[in-house]
């Protein structure tokens, strides 16, 4: 029983090991290039930032698709950073966005 136990716990520990390792920086308070180099660095990474209107905006943020999961693909998008409002950057959206495309993109930051 204590096995069972043991090995349960581990199991839970794994499972949330990853979601804690994730980086979470604010955009505002880097460079362009700053932002570019934590993605290509650390594979994925959380900014979180205010927007104009004063909510709080987040997301995951990728190098390429391999750091999506296996229905979404990495996608361009733009985020603020300190120097520039359209920090250009890569993060995963559905494969059901493709419209029927043949090829799913692989962008690469």
């Amino acid at each position: 029983m204590k096995k069972v136990a043991l090995a349960l716990m581990l199991m839970l520990v794994l499972a949330a090991s990853p979601a804690l390792a994730i980086s979470r920086y604010n955009p505002l308070t880097m460079s362009c290039a700053s932002v570019r180099a934590a993605i290509h660095n650390q594979g994925a990474v959380i900014f979180r930032y205010q927007s104009p209107r004063g909510l709080p905006l987040y997301d995951r943020y990728v190098r390429n698709s391999n750091y999506c999961d296996a229905t979404d693909y990495a996608e361009w998008t733009h985020i603020p950073s300190k120097d520039t409002p359209r920090c250009q950057v890569l993060n995963c959206q559905n494969i059901d966005n493709l419209d029927g495309m043949l090829f799913v993109p692989h962008h690469q930051l």
